[in-house]
C-alpha cells in the first residue's frame, strides 16, 4: 500500500466523477489511497465505495486532504468547485497541500485556480491527460504536467499510477497549451482519418482492411489503433463528445491568434467539428465525423461484423 512517511495511507480527494473522473479516482483507490470523492451528481460517485472510497456532499469537505485532484468539463466547472460556494478552497485556512487538476480548460482559468491557491497556502499543478477511459483502465493514460517542481515531485508516485507517462514541462500553465495543442491535433487527425477512409471505401475497400493496414504503416498510432472498432463496427459509445472537442480546438485557435501563428488546417477541421455539431451530434462519440464525411461523399455506411483488436488489450 501507498503510503507517507510513518506508515500512514496517503490522503487523497477527487472531485469530479465522470467519464474520465471515475476510473482515474478508481485506480488510485485501488492503489491503497485512502480516497474520498465528490460529484456534483452523488449517484456517480457511489460506485466507488465498493474500491474503499468516500462520497462527500461538498468539495470543501475535501480540504484538509493532502493532495486533491480535479477532473471537470470546463473552466467555468473548475472555478465553481475550487473557488465557489462550499468549493475546494472556501473554508479560510484549510486547504489541501498540493491541488491537481487533470482538466482540460484555459490558461486564463488555471491562472486564476493557481494564484488563488497561493494565495492560501496550496501548490497546484497542471496536470491535463491524453486517453479515454477505456486507455485508463488499460492503464495507458499519458500525463502532461506543469507547476512547482516540489509539488511535483511530491505528487509524482501517485501521478504515475494513473497511467504509463508523465511528463514534467516547467512552471506555470505550460502544460494546458502543451494539452490543447494535442487536442487540436486530434481534432485534425480524426478529420483526416474519416476522409481516408471514406475515400478508401468509396473506391471499394472494406473499412476493416484499410485501417488494418494504416495501422500497421508507420502512419499507425495508438490513437488509430484505439478508434479502429468505432469506425469498423460504426459503434459510437461516447468517449468524447463533439462540443467538448470544439471547446478545445477554439482554445488552441484562441492562443494561436494570440501568437500569432497561422493554423489553416485546423481551422478547416474545427468546421468540420462544427458542422458535426450543427447536425445534431451533441452527445455523441466525436468519430461520428465519419458518418457525416460519408454522408456529404454520397455513401452509406454498414457495419462490418468483423473483429479488429483497440491496440489496448
Amino acid at each position: 500500500m501507498a503510503s507517507k512517511p510513518g506508515g500512514a495511507a496517503a490522503r487523497l480527494g477527487w472531485i469530479g466523477i465522470g467519464r474520465m473522473g471515475y476510473p482515474m479516482a478508481a485506480r488510485l483507490a485501488k492503489a491503497g489511497a485512502e480516497m474520498a470523492v465528490y460529484n456534483r451528481t452523488r449517484a456517480k460517485a457511489e460506485p466507488l465505495r465498493e474500491v474503499g472510497a468516500s462520497v462527500v456532499d461538498t468539495p470543501a469537505e475535501l480540504a484538509g486532504r493532502e493532495i486533491v485532484f480535479t477532473m471537470v468539463s470546463t473552466s467555468e466547472d473548475l472555478l465553481a468547485v475550487t473557488l465557489g460556494k462550499d468549493g475546494l478552497l472556501s473554508r479560510p485556512g484549510q486547504v489541501p497541500k498540493i491541488v491537481i487538476d487533470c482538466s482540460t480548460v484555459s490558461e486564463e482559468a488555471s491562472a486564476k485556480l493557481r494564484a488563488a491557491a497561493a494565495e492560501r497556502g496550496a501548490m497546484m499543478l497542471a496536470a491535463p491527460v491524453s486517453g479515454n477511459a477505456k486507455v485508463v483502465k488499460a492503464g495507458k493514460l499519458s500525463l502532461v504536467v506543469s507547476g512547482p517542481r516540489p509539488a511535483y515531485d511530491r505528487a509524482l508516485p501517485w501521478l504515475e499510477k494513473l497511467g504509463t507517462g508523465v511528463a514534467y514541462v516547467g512552471e506555470g500553465e505550460l502544460a494546458r497549451i502543451v494539452k490543447i495543442c494535442h487536442n487540436v491535433f486530434l481534432g485534425v487527425v480524426i478529420q483526416s482519418l474519416v476522409e481516408i477512409t471514406v475515400l478508401a471505401e468509396k473506391a471499394g475497400v472494406p473499412r476493416h482492411a484499410f485501417l488494418e493496414f494504416m495501422n500497421q504503416s508507420v502512419m499507425g498510432s495508438v490513437f488509430t489503433r484505439y478508434k479502429t472498432p468505432a469506425l469498423v463496427k460504426l459503434d459510437f459509445t461516447t468517449t468524447f463528445t463533439p462540443p467538448l472537442l470544439r471547446k478545445d480546438m477554439d482554445l488552441g485557435l484562441a492562443a494561436a491568434k494570440g501568437l500569432n501563428v497561422p493554423m489553416p488546417v485546423a481551422a478547416a477541421a474545427r468546421e468540420m467539428v462544427q458542422a458535426l455539431i450543427g447536425n445534431g451530434h451533441l452527445d455523441d462519440d466525436f468519430a461520428t465525423l465519419l458518418l457525416l464525411q460519408a454522408r456529404n461523399s454520397g455513401l452509406i455506411l454498414k457495419p462490418e461484423a468483423v473483429a479488429v483488436a483497440d491496440g489496448l488489450t
